[in-house]
């Protein structure tokens, strides 16, 4: 398949970046939703788009996202279209409803994807993964902690993924990328006092003093979550460290001007049995606009072409 080539109206990397997130409608069917509980006495809101397939397409979000999200929609459509069931998550907290437990969602939390595999497992002949941003550092995560154990999962493909957390997040915090930072640190910062509201435990008192995503790690991530602060946490969940590991055929594609990806995120996996990489040129983060081919975006397009054919 032809690499990325964005739109000429799109001539930025924060353009392609913003432009989907702000002006993209999907018509979509409703989800069918179904809560499950969690291990943890907890539970996970699932999205499904059913059509008695054999084979079903798992999405994962990114950071502060949800179902609902174009970027979203539109792979679950792409993929419903082509005759797949498909099944897009909810992480903890991020399904409109807050979850139960003290804990949220984080990067490195891959056994709530492990409990959504396990609830579908039984009922699919093939299962195949599909993570943005967030989404996508899970994905390859929960692949490499997995190794070969299972055997339904066929594929993977994930899209923006910020591979090393501590370079991305020293990234993101870069003066140019202010909107984004200051967009995620107050949604983050509203979920926690949200938070606190229903487990006193949490304590708010240091929030406003807040200024840097990696101070909110750093306070509120790490400790909510058993990790000794922000470094520890970056450590233990970035994806980087499991894709040796990855016994499944998978592709990772990210931009190489994706504003949020430091030089770590880009690593040379050509030796790699299982894994490969692809880096347009293009694409921005969680972008790659793309006009024709009845609406869906170049990274649907990619997908499609990955899982269909691998």
């Amino acid at each position: 398949m032809e690499s990325y080539v964005r739109p000429l109206f799109l001539p930025n990397r924060h353009l392609e970046t913003i432009y989907p997130s702000l002006f993209r409608k999907i018509e979509l069917r409703s989800y069918e939703r179904e809560r499950i509980e969690t291990p943890d006495k907890d539970f996970l809101d699932l999205d499904f788009l059913r059509q008695g397939a054999s084979h079903l397409v798992i999405i994962s979000h990114g950071l502060e996202g949800n179902t609902e999200r174009a970027y979203i929609k539109g792979m679950a459509k792409a993929f419903f279209e082509k005759s797949f069931d498909v099944l897009a998550w909810n992480y903890r907290g991020c399904s409109g409803e807050m979850n139960r437990q003290p804990r949220f969602y984080h990067s490195g939390a891959t056994e709530d994807l492990k409990t959504v595999i396990e609830y579908v497992y039984p009922i699919y002949q093939s299962i195949s993964l599909i993570g943005f941003s967030l989404g996508g550092n899970l994905t390859l995560k929960f692949l490499g902690e997995s190794g070969a154990t299972c055997k339904k999962i066929t594929t993977a493909v994930v899209f923006s993924v910020p591979l090393d957390l501590h370079t991305s997040c020293l990234e993101i915090m870069k003066p140019y990328n202010w909107i984004y930072h200051q967009r995620f640190l107050k949604s983050l910062k509203t979920k926690v006092l949200q938070k606190s509201s229903q487990q006193p435990t949490i304590r708010v008192d240091r929030l406003n003093s807040v200024k840097t995503l990696m101070e909110f790690d750093d306070h509120f991530t790490a400790p909510i979550h058993g990790f000794a602060n922000a470094i520890d946490y970056y450590t233990r969940s970035s994806s980087i460290h499991f894709v040796e590991a990855i016994q499944t055929k998978t592709l990772i594609v990210n931009a190489k001007n994706d504003p949020f990806l430091s030089r770590e995120c880009f690593p040379d996996l050509k030796d790699h049995t299982f894994v490969r990489t692809e880096n347009p040129l293009h694409g921005g983060h969680v972008g790659f606009a793309h006009f024709g081919e009845n609406g869906r975006y170049w990274s649907e397009l990619r997908a499609l072409d990955f899982i269909i054919t691998t």
